[in-house]
């Protein structure tokens, strides 16, 4: 393992339930009611997918225009919750502590447009990255592979020596598709088992050498004795998950 991309939302910051009341804000303005089943539909997604759902689900036309306008509007409306604070997941502050003082590089890998991301950098502290990559600035955002392709590249890696972090099916199936191995912490939803895919309850209590291990069982690069000795999933969530 030669670098760590991790996902924003859900993953390093328990920042779902913000989108949930942007989401229902946006709704309100629409003239709607979202239901559960369409915010999982979301999660993790891009601003374009969350768009096109959202006006299927209202039976609005694809306009592009007002796509884009209800886009910016709940960017806006997602900045200012942000800007009162980010909630850390358990466990993501001192594991990217842990990451900064064994000098490994460390990029953050969101489909959260750059504006927002920004605005949740402030909160979370951009010096943990040394790569940042955002929905907004890749040819496609999760589920595609793009953003993870994108950030091996920002720090000269192959994507097979990377170990990514993601918390939702889109993000880990984009990070499958890059190549990545996956250290999956689920939050909101659940997320289906993968070969390249390595589960555990929470980060809190993991330290830099289990992400190696984690790495090197899905790459291969273990024996049959260190695999058994990979950190396990935990019986329950933390208790702030949805």
């Amino acid at each position: 393992m030669r670098a760590v991309l991790c996902d924003m939302d859900g993953t390093l910051v328990d920042s779902e339930k913000i989108w949930d009341v942007a989401m229902e804000a946006l709704y309100d303005r629409l003239g709607g009611v979202l239901t559960p089943e369409v915010r999982a539909s979301t999660v993790g997604g891009c601003a374009e997918d969350t768009m096109r759902i959202v006006y299927d689900d209202l039976g609005l036309d694809h306009e592009p225009a007002a796509m884009a306008e209800s886009a910016r509007w709940m960017h806006a409306y997602t900045g200012e919750l942000f800007d009162a604070g980010l909630p850390w997941c358990a466990g993501a502050r001192e594991l990217l502590d842990a990451l900064t003082a064994a000098a490994v590089p460390t990029a953050l890998v969101t489909n959260t447009p750059r504006a927002l991301a920004e605005r949740a950098l402030g909160s979370i502290g951009r010096h943990y990255f040394a790569a940042v990559v955002c929905g907004d600035e890749v040819p496609a955002g999760k589920p595609a592979p793009d953003p993870y392709l994108r950030a091996a590249e920002l720090l000269g890696l192959d994507p097979r020596s990377c170990l990514a972090v993601e918390d939702s099916p889109t993000g880990a199936a984009a990070a499958e598709a890059a190549g990545c191995p996956v250290l999956v912490v689920p939050n909101a939803l659940p997320v289906p088992d993968g070969p390249l895919r390595h589960r555990v309850g929470s980060l809190a209590g993991l330290a830099v050498a289990d992400l190696h291990a984690v790495h090197g069982g899905l790459a291969g690069g273990s024996s049959l004795r260190e695999r058994a000795s990979l950190p396990r999933e935990r019986a329950c969530l933390p208790a702030d998950t949805p």
